[in-house]
């Protein structure tokens, strides 16, 4: 009788032990990194990007949170993390608007934030 439950107790905690090696997955980076160049294709650094989200439906503004600044570096790419939006098991991040400026030039585009992927969108600036 003990030799089976012995068996039985070891088969549970071996069990246990693949279910909690093999069932909590690290959570991937959500970036978004955007380009920002003039007409003549050249790279801005110093660029200040806005990312913010706009709601549809003006009576639903309010309840919109994703509003995040960075600058272009040298290469002309400003760098957002999504981490902390993004949790595992969601569904899609968030379609954001882009807002680059720098001196007089300005410039407008959207970019779709993809869950625990780096995702890219160019915008020129003039």
């Amino acid at each position: 009788m003990n030799n089976k439950l012995l068996r039985i107790s070891f088969f549970v905690f071996g069990i246990v032990s693949v279910m909690i090696m093999f069932g909590c997955r690290k959570k991937k980076d959500t970036i978004a990194i955007i380009s920002v160049s003039n007409t003549g294709h050249q790279s801005i650094e110093g660029a200040k990007v806005v990312l913010y989200a706009k709601a549809s439906d003006p009576s639903h503004q309010s309840a919109v949170t994703i509003h995040d600044t960075a600058y272009t570096n040298s290469s002309g790419q400003a760098y957002f993390n999504f981490n902390d939006v993004y949790q595992l098991g969601q569904a899609g991040v968030a379609v954001l608007n882009i807002s680059a400026s720098k001196d007089n030039l300005v410039g407008e585009g959207i970019i779709k934030i993809e869950e625990e992927k780096t995702s890219n969108e160019g915008v020129v600036i003039q």
